[in-house]
């Protein structure tokens, strides 16, 4: 069966860009998806840097550079739901809804000047979010264009897991805390936190003193406590599930035993005599 993205696109313009905003092979898809990782990479940067003090030049500059970003982002997202097969069914997918979250608060500054600025609270919440874009690009295993192993890819899932919890709690523990906390000043605060939080090392030199804060901390503890084990038990079973060899038990039909089994490890059921014989 030939894959979609190895498919010459169709000529209609829906079937063009849906071709393009999928497709991992040609250098045109190739382009398209290193593009927008680095955007991601470089819109994430803008988002911890400006938590720093620096000059009102810089804040100029940034603001730049996270409207230009944020507009590419906007033309992405109107070209998928565009390019949809089923629009309704792309404009309610998860990985779509983080996409208009993402840029929904620099487009709500941008449109709105007087009414929204950078210091309202529930933007800051909002703009975490734009770390959760990363889930987008490891959909599948053709991403890196088909040179990841499935095994890796998993891997890679578990360490973007931690990541995002700890990126994701970090930006929402600063946005509830750096007003009323003074141990809280930067996202690198935040993250310092989070991590000694997060691994139960607990060193007490920065607490929450906001209910939000506290909230966002106990929110991350349950989410690594379901989160990490999830991932890494599918990392583990596929692990297991590898070395099987593809026999069915002719007593209980289970399928796929560990390669050194004589028995099988539902019903104890003498399996591999034809091996056993060989050997």
């Amino acid at each position: 069966m030939v894959s979609q993205s190895s498919r010459p696109p169709d000529p209609h313009p829906r079937e063009v860009v849906r071709f393009y905003l999928l497709d991992h092979e040609t250098p045109v898809g190739k382009a398209i998806d290193i593009a927008l990782l680095s955007l991601n990479l470089l819109f994430v940067a803008v988002f911890v840097f400006e938590t720093y003090p620096h000059s009102a030049a810089i804040d100029a500059w940034l603001w730049r550079l996270e409207v230009g970003i944020a507009g590419v982002f906007l033309v992405e997202y109107v070209l998928r739901i565009y390019g949809a097969a089923n629009r309704l069914a792309e404009f309610t997918n998860p990985y779509t809804v983080v996409d208009l979250l993402s840029i929904l608060p620099t487009l709500s500054i941008l449109v709105l000047p007087g009414v929204v600025t950078f210091e309202v609270g529930f933007l800051r919440v909002i703009r975490v979010v734009r770390v959760l874009r990363f889930y987008r690009f490891t959909r599948d295993e053709e991403f890196f264009f088909g040179t990841v192993e499935a095994q890796t890819l998993r891997a890679g899932k578990l360490l973007l897991t931690v990541l995002v919890l700890l990126f994701a709690t970090a930006g929402l523990f600063y946005s509830a805390e750096h007003v009323a906390n003074p141990g809280v000043d930067t996202f690198g605060d935040a993250f310092y936190y989070t991590v000694v939080t997060l691994t139960t090392v607990g060193f007490g030199d920065i607490i929450p003193v906001t209910p939000g804060g506290r909230w966002v901390t106990v929110g991350a503890i349950l989410a690594g406590i379901l989160l990490i084990p999830w991932q890494a038990g599918r990392i583990v079973r596929a692990w297991a599930a590898r070395d099987r060899v593809d026999v069915t038990c002719p007593n209980c039909g289970l399928r796929r035993h560990d390669a050194d089994a004589s028995h099988c490890k539902a019903c104890g059921h003498v399996i591999y005599q034809e091996y056993s014989a060989e050997g």
